[in-house]
């Protein structure tokens, strides 16, 4: 039984985001939490959130056996980029780009 958990809108960027989710992709639940808790990237605690979330979905749904779930997908996707502008010299402005992502996490039972 697959079991869905998302974050949209996260304030990070996706590039930044997929060098992590690739860390994970195909491992099991606990196994992805351990490789989380050492990865030193800030992208990390937000996947570390996102994969407890979709464990207690599991929870939820009342999953036979919470030990056997494995990351079958994880996707990363662009949302809106917010633009904001800094002043430079000569009376310029440069545009700061603040991208967002859009994560899904899809949980199955192996």
């Amino acid at each position: 039984m697959e079991v869905v958990a998302k974050l949209r809108f996260g304030r990070i960027a996706p590039r930044k985001a997929r060098l992590v989710a690739d860390l994970i992709r195909g491992k099991k639940s606990e196994e992805a939490l351990n490789i989380l808790n050492f990865t030193k990237k800030a992208a990390a605690k937000i996947l570390i959130k996102l994969l407890k979330s979709a464990i207690a979905n599991a929870t939820q749904k009342k999953v036979s056996d919470i030990d056997r779930l494995y990351i079958k997908k994880i996707t990363v996707d662009q949302g809106p980029t917010m633009k904001r502008y800094t002043p430079r010299a000569h009376g310029r402005a440069t545009m700061i780009r603040k991208r967002t992502s859009h994560i899904t996490i899809v949980l199955d039972e192996r």
